[in-house]
């Protein structure tokens, strides 16, 4: 474990040689799920602020404030990086690659909420709870009720957040990236579980429609957490692409 940039990434690199990958896990999460992945790789896995050993961010921020956080990493690896980013961490990478083209030759993306589904792809939120949340807004609810209403109906993420954590993490959520995917110019792979309910293989379908360059592959039976539960179809899109910066 070492410090990363100037802000001090805590992560872990893994290999001899200088770093061509980077990864960036999702909400929850640390650079551990990536161990088995990245063996035999030259990378570095970081623990994204707030996560594991790096400390909270000091305000609220969105995924293109992680990827001015991660930025300075990326003069540590050799350059043009690949980025690997599950979930949450996939958000990261593709503001960094849309920011850092220079920098990102190839990404590849696993179960990454880049989109929002239409009704039919996933459930509405409960009409009591918008009503609330309106309300709330007006000051016609007082907070100690509007609490309990997000802890019946939050996710187990939210509900596991708190403080500034919380606040980025109702960020996430709000936010969509059509205009970061297409200002992504560099080489996409979309490796999506079969029965992902977090970010349905929908989504990364979706997805295909606003990055240049992307190809998609959904791995079949396997559910969001495809770093630990389909850890050679990432290792195989890992291979394709740095083959590819190699020729």
């Amino acid at each position: 474990m070492k410090a990363f940039g100037p802000d001090g990434i805590i992560g872990e690199q893994y290999g001899d040689a200088r770093p061509r990958i980077l990864a960036l896990h999702g909400w929850g999460r640390t650079h551990r799920d990536f161990a088995a992945l990245l063996e035999g790789f030259d990378a570095i896995a970081l623990d994204l602020p707030g996560f594991g050993s790096t400390p909270t961010p000091e305000e609220a921020i969105s995924a293109a404030g992680y990827a001015l956080k991660i930025a300075p990493v990326l003069d540590e690896l050799e350059l043009p990086a690949v980025l690997i980013g599950h979930s949450f961490g996939g958000r990261a990478a593709v503001a960094l690659a849309a920011r850092n083209p220079e920098k990102v030759g190839a990404l590849v993306l696993t179960g990454v909420p880049l989109l929002r589904l239409d009704e039919g792809g996933r459930s509405r939120t409960a009409l009591g709870y918008r009503l609330l949340r309106t309300a709330h807004r007006l000051g016609l609810v007082k907070d100690d009720l509007m609490e309990r209403a997000r802890q019946r109906y939050g996710s187990a993420d939210y509900k596991a957040a708190s403080g500034i954590m919380r606040e980025i993490l109702v960020k996430a959520v709000n936010e969509t990236y059509e205009d970061e995917m297409r200002a992504v110019k560099c080489p996409v792979e979309l490796v999506w579980g079969e029965f992902d309910t977090a970010a349905p293989p929908a989504v990364g379908q979706g997805a295909l429609e606003y990055f240049e360059n992307a190809k998609l592959t959904v791995v079949e039976g396997c559910d969001h957490y495809t770093p630990a539960n389909a850890p050679e179809a990432l290792r195989e899109a890992l291979r394709r692409q740095l083959q590819g910066l190699a020729e």
